[in-house]
């Protein structure tokens, strides 16, 4: 059985710095995961790294006291409210980062590495084998036309010669309205004839414009 090293309303110091170590070292281990799977890490890894040692700090310091615990409630909702909202990666390793960091706080340390080897190993393998890149295969194509052409079905052919799906998306007026802009959600039959879909295109919008590339996601869209 899993059993804490702390007691509530007591302070040990060999037990406290115990758990305070353990949150940095299983911090810094967390962080190393986010800089493997993610390109830009930025300072996103370095809270990351902090953010354990920072929770159980905060658990270490309520210690069963029911009117600090609702004082410190207050006050990371004051945090959450007044920081900008994330990538839904972002908050998953927050949140592991925050689960890591209560246990060490309450002196779980074994549950604190269990839960790191677990959820850190999961990260890795499913990133790995692209088990959250499944739409990766969808593109965005925006074709620009002159505003007496009419675009109702003007390109259902092509689509169904050269897509699996052609989704239009939405029509926007362009260059003082003297043109529409066309934006398709698409999927390739074969991703090698993209060019021969935009040479088709521009066959039938006089030459102007045509954008293909991956559809552009909200950064803060979870």
């Amino acid at each position: 059985m899993l059993s804490s090293l702390l007691h509530a309303g007591t302070f040990d110091l060999r037990s406290v710095l115990l758990s305070l170590g353990t949150a940095i070292l299983l911090g810094l281990v967390i962080a190393l995961i986010y800089k493997q799977i993610c390109l830009q890490s930025g300072t996103f890894a370095l809270i990351l790294a902090v953010l354990p040692l920072l929770v159980a700090s905060v658990i270490l310091i309520v210690n069963g006291n029911l009117g600090t615990s609702v004082a410190v409630l207050g006050a990371f909702g004051l945090i959450r409210f007044r920081s900008a909202p994330g990538t839904a990666k972002e908050i998953m390793f927050i949140f592991f980062t925050m689960a890591v960091g209560l246990a060490c706080g309450m002196g779980f340390l074994s549950l604190a590495l269990i839960i790191t080897i677990l959820v850190g190993l999961s990260v890795i393998v499913m990133e790995k084998t692209g088990f959250s890149q499944t739409i990766a295969k969808e593109k965005e194509l925006r074709i620009t036309i002159p505003e007496d052409l009419s675009y109702n079905g003007i390109f259902d052919d092509l689509f169904l010669e050269y897509t699996k799906v052609a989704e239009l998306s939405h029509v926007k007026t362009t260059n003082m309205g003297t043109m529409y802009e066309l934006c398709y959600h698409i999927i390739m039959r074969d991703p090698k004839k993209e060019k021969e879909l935009i040479d088709a295109i521009r066959c039938r919008n006089g030459n102007l414009t045509v954008l293909l590339g991956l559809v552009q996601r909200e950064r803060n869209e979870l």
